[in-house]
């Protein structure tokens, strides 16, 4: 049956692409949903570091080594110094370098986040998360540098070799293989047998659970309000979308690289990654990254992009380019619920909320008037404290 499955592909005409330049348009609510987040996987970071020490502290002179890797604009002394409500700077003893804790209230969620990454049923969904990432790749490995890359997105543990991989002797192993960038050996991860049970696609679970085959797949598109695709474009999308759905755990290098068919794997393939992702999105360069290892080149997955701005969009907020899946959202709240998305949301409210002993009166307030009870969200301007109930 996959044979001609496969020869069934090859006889499909090879269609191109219009001629016509797909607009970009700006949406706001997306923008603001990538915008939320600025500074969030790096003041994560620095509070892995610092609980991973035994006492809960890091001199700042050790986390000042961290701002190039973290690429932070500003010293890491100052980064502290802006999140008041979620690190504090202090000086053990008199003569003694200046350290950096956590507050009462960031350790508390830390606990929280801790107990959802030790919980069972969430170990499970990371493990089936990183093996659909394996099982899309030809090889069913990638280098662990590169799942580092992802391992926010996927919902991973800051050290998940060590207190996830390894209890999953049936699932994963560790081996090694040739970097392409430098030709040494590099640590990989591999899965140790196809897994049957996952190799289905969101998509595709969503067509069989609507009694509906899953060879006839229409991706679910969305625009912003005001975008509208020229006719001719209007026109192409629909009969690409008439093509059939191949699924991205299945090979489809076998397609002429320039057909609407090829190119409709590489978007059913572009559209699971970022489903496996908690946020449903992700930088555009580490999907540019995997996809050189999954064999597309950044090329394919450009034009993939590009093409099809109901289904992906392409947000330039916080110094890089953030691909989001549209159907993922409704304007910027986040349709699936996932645990560690209610948790990142507390940690966002607490990194913009400003401690009381050092709010200001607001302007035009009666002299001895109690300060406003605000959250400052820095460079968004709006309260986030009720995201936590929507994931």
């Amino acid at each position: 049956m996959a044979a001609w499955t496969k020869l069934l592909h090859r006889f499909i005409p090879t269609r191109t692409f219009v001629n016509a330049r797909v607009k970009w348009v700006r949406d706001p609510y997306l923008d603001f949903a990538v915008e939320r987040e600025k500074n969030l996987i790096q003041a994560i970071s620095f509070k892995d570091q610092i609980c991973s020490d035994p006492s809960k502290s890091l001199p700042l002179s050790i986390a000042s080594l961290l701002k190039p890797r973290l690429d932070l604009t500003i010293t890491s002394a100052k980064f502290f110094q802006k999140y008041p409500s979620f690190f504090s700077i202090f000086q053990p003893s008199p003569g003694l370098p200046r350290r950096v804790k956590l507050t009462r209230q960031a350790l508390s969620i830390h606990r929280e986040e801790y107990a959802v990454h030790s919980s069972l049923p969430h170990r499970y969904d990371a493990v089936h998360r990183l093996a659909r990432l394996l099982m899309l790749t030809g090889a069913a490995r990638l280098p662990i540098y590169v799942i580092e890359r992802l391992k926010w997105d996927l919902g991973l543990p800051h050290n998940f070799v060590v207190s996830l991989v390894i209890d999953f002797p049936d699932y994963f192993q560790v081996c090694e293989v040739d970097d392409p960038r430098n030709g040494r050996k590099e640590l990989a991860l591999e899965l140790v047998s196809w897994r049957k049970e996952l190799a289905l696609s969101e998509l595709e679970k969503k067509a069989l659970n609507d009694g509906y085959s899953t060879k006839r797949i229409a991706f679910p598109m969305f625009f912003p309000r005001g975008f509208d695709l020229e006719k001719k474009i209007k026109d192409w999308v629909e009969e690409w979308q008439r093509l059939p759905y191949i699924s991205p755990y299945e090979n489809g290098f076998h397609l002429s690289p320039n057909s609407d068919q090829a190119e409709k794997w590489t978007v059913a393939v572009l559209h699971e990654l970022l489903w496996l992702m908690v946020s449903k999105k992700t930088d555009r360069d580490n999907l540019f990254c995997l996809g050189e290892y999954l064999g597309f080149g950044s090329m394919m997955f450009k034009k993939a992009l590009v093409h099809h701005p109901g289904i992906f969009y392409l947000s330039n907020k916080i110094r890089t380019q953030t691909v989001v899946l549209r159907e993922a959202y409704r304007k910027d709240f986040l349709l699936e619920k996932h645990p560690l998305m209610g948790i990142r949301y507390r940690y966002i409210h607490l990194l913009n909320k400003v401690p009381m002993m050092i709010r200001k009166p607001a302007i035009g307030s009666a002299p001895g008037s109690k300060p406003h009870d605000t959250t400052v969200a820095n460079g968004v301007g709006r309260n986030l404290s009720f995201e936590g109930t929507n994931s």
